[in-house]
């Protein structure tokens, strides 16, 4: 088990911004309106909310995140909520040929994770979705977009052409869509993208 500490860990020692106790209502809507379908690997999880709520509904989910702290408070959720077809793991989502190695999914649920990495660590990001999501799957990401303002500091915001560059080979974007991020200081959400991506099967890659 990794034993450093890093800045997450520090920030769930608290309660981060971006734990706001429920499912970001945009993965809510999205599975409303029937968009995901079979397992789930829900990349950066935090303390569970997103996974609680798709286990709930019946989807299998593995939640994984960096931060040991998080990990903890999120298996402790679900204990207390006796959800079946659920388990949360330590793991780097720049390693996922390693720490996930075997496994594979239907769905990836990104909740602000891609906006976190430099442009080097996203390239390598979008590589390691390759090892976990299964051809023709889909990732669907929700992310700062430039439209938020920078005052208040937070992560970094990402632009649609980013966006279309990372996903620009062996993937199909499905639709960019205005979203909003819910957070704990925000009245209405902070300005966001959320997108759909399927990911090609090999014949239509090469």
């Amino acid at each position: 088990m990794r034993t450093e500490r890093n800045e997450f860990d520090l920030s769930y020692e608290g309660t981060p911004p971006w734990d706001i106790g429920r499912a970001q209502k945009e993965f809510v809507l999205l599975e409303e309106r029937g968009e995901v379908k079979g397992s789930i690997l829900d990349m950066g999880c935090g303390t569970g909310e997103n996974s609680l709520y798709f286990a709930s509904r019946g989807h299998e989910v593995l939640g994984i995140d960096f931060s040991e702290i998080a990990i903890r408070k999120a298996q402790k959720k679900a204990q207390g909520r006796h959800l079946e077809h659920l388990s949360f793991r330590i793991a780097d989502a720049l390693n996922l040929s390693q720490n996930l190695a075997g496994s594979s999914f239907d769905n990836v649920i990104d909740s602000g994770v891609f906006h976190v990495f430099t442009d080097d660590q996203r390239n390598k990001y979008v590589d390691n979705l390759q090892f976990v999501l299964k051809p023709s799957g889909k990732y669907f990401m929700l992310c700062f977009s430039e439209l938020e303002p920078a005052d208040w500091g937070g992560p970094r915001r990402i632009t649609k052409k980013e966006i279309e560059t990372a996903f620009l080979r062996g993937w199909q974007i499905n639709y960019f869509r205005d979203a909003r991020i819910e957070t704990n200081f925000h009245q209405d959400g902070g300005k966001a993208w959320f997108i759909s991506v399927s990911r090609l099967g090999e014949s239509a890659r090469s």
